[in-house]
């Protein structure tokens, strides 16, 4: 049975592997690339080959946008002043086709952008256009609507008027309405 002391010094011998581990997996392949470029600096300068003479000034002919670089093109370019030229002429080539291409890749997503903008706005005067008929079509109901309230106001004032002449000589509810009886069975015989 392990005391405590000895299970705190394992915990801190598992930590500190990981650490190495953690620092190894993060520190690994900078170091790597590292070394490796100066063993090739290294068998570069050996007197087997000798240093290339090279008047090229430290800044390209063209500047290149991040996204279209090709790093490889630069450094195989740099050694051969013939081959740079050539390289770099048929870059920029490469380059003018490129740009042509998004240039007319923006000119259509522009050309599909200006016609959905005159369908949205077509469909957008048609709704309108409904909405227009549809009020008008409100205040034509509301108008007749208040016509019609107006006319039934009067004729309720009118009828009232003939019902208070007719009461007042000596008409009653229940002789009209057996009289009107009398009136629909003779008509129906």
């Amino acid at each position: 049975m392990a005391t405590k002391q000895q299970q705190v010094a394992a915990v801190k011998v598992g930590l500190g592997l990981i650490a190495v581990c953690i620092a190894g997996y993060i520190l690994g392949p900078p170091l790597y690339w590292h070394l490796k470029e100066g063993f090739v600096a290294v068998a570069r300068s050996s007197p087997v080959c000798s240093p290339c003479v090279c008047d090229c000034s430290s800044q390209p002919l063209l500047s290149i946008p991040q996204g279209l670089s090709n790093a490889s093109f630069t450094d195989c370019a740099k050694h051969d002043p013939e081959v740079s030229e050539d390289a770099e002429k048929n870059f920029a080539e490469l380059l003018k086709e490129e740009l042509q291409l998004r240039e007319t890749d923006a000119l259509e997503n522009q050309r599909r952008a200006d016609i959905a903008l005159l369908e949205a706005k077509k469909i957008a005067s048609q709704y309108q256009k409904e909405a227009d008929k549809c009020n008008s079509g409100m205040e034509t109901c509301e108008g007749a609507r208040e016509k019609a309230e107006g006319t039934l106001a009067e004729q309720k004032k009118l009828t009232s008027m003939w019902e208070l002449r007719a009461r007042q000589r000596g008409w009653k509810d229940g002789a009209a309405k057996s009289h009107t009886q009398s009136q629909g069975n003779v008509q129906s015989v």
